[in-house]
């Protein structure tokens, strides 16, 4: 029995690769997680960045609550089964008039996964809009093989290598994804996306939580975590973060600067040359 989608939805997802949009956060939710956010970027002095931005629910504890939503997870386990691990949540943060962008890519060239089923979900904190640069998506794109990208390397990419599809992708073709606040996508790995830059004259707070299968392996590097956000993992094939008590946790702290450079040398893998972070 489906807990939060329904058949239409699931076979969509199967379908097309995508589903939208699903509410989990009131508004008043969602002013209190941003408002967290805020606080924590005005007493660092600038807006959320470097590796502070991966693996972000081992730094703050309300992050790991919501990779850990139950909506969110009744969602993900409709479409991958009841055992699943998060391996990162990432913050995509564009400015109110920022040329930031998300180049045309499929994530699953880079992150060293054997999984075609993992999911990535991609939470509102702010609106999502076509004029803000919400995220658009190729329907179909995450079946057959995985298109040929090249490393563009442009400055206002958001990707580590501006990695991009360089094989041409017909935009008329593409769906846009808006969301409003507190309301979640979830999409296939190997879907291929993009986005466009923030001519809002509102932030655009994105956070992205990616789910799989216990079953799932690390095939590129050599050490990988992920954590357990439901069920049971019967195949222990990566490390086990600690979960914060506090924000800042000194044992989660320490983990996160192995885990999250774990990943930064997967994204980086025979790359021409390595970026430094964002």
């Amino acid at each position: 029995m489906l807990k939060a989608l329904h058949e239409d939805a699931v076979e969509q997802y199967k379908r097309e690769g995508y589903y939208f949009p699903l509410t989990v956060l009131d508004d008043e939710q969602v002013a209190a997680n941003r408002k967290l956010l805020e606080d924590f970027e005005t007493r660092q002095g600038e807006p959320i960045g470097g590796a502070l931005r991966s693996k972000s629910h081992l730094l703050f504890t309300w992050v790991d609550d919501l990779m850990r939503h139950p909506k969110i997870l009744d969602a993900v386990e409709d479409l991958i089964g009841a055992d699943i691990l998060c391996w990162n949540t990432f913050f995509w943060v564009k400015e109110a008039g920022s040329r930031s962008f998300v180049s045309w890519h499929q994530d699953l060239r880079y992150w060293g996964l054997d999984s075609n089923d993992l999911v990535s979900v991609w939470l509102a904190l702010s609106p999502a809009t076509l004029e803000s640069g919400c995220m658009r998506v190729l329907p179909g794109s995450h079946q057959g093989d995985l298109l040929p990208h090249k490393d563009e390397y442009k400055e206002n990419n958001l990707l580590t290598r501006g990695q991009e599809i360089s094989v041409r992708v017909d935009e008329a073709k593409a769906v846009a994804m808006p969301l409003e606040p507190g309301e979640i996508s979830l999409h296939n790995v190997r879907l291929a996306h993009a986005s466009g830059p923030n001519r809002s004259s509102d932030r655009r707070i994105g956070l992205s939580m990616h789910y799989m299968p216990t079953r799932t392996k690390q095939v590129v590097g050599e050490w990988d975590s992920a954590a357990l956000v439901r069920g049971e993992d019967r195949y222990g094939h990566f490390a086990r973060p600690p979960r914060p008590s506090k924000d800042f946790d000194p044992d989660a702290v320490a983990f996160h600067e192995k885990a999250t450079q774990a990943v930064r040398e997967l994204l980086f893998k025979d790359a021409a040359k390595v970026r430094p972070t964002l």
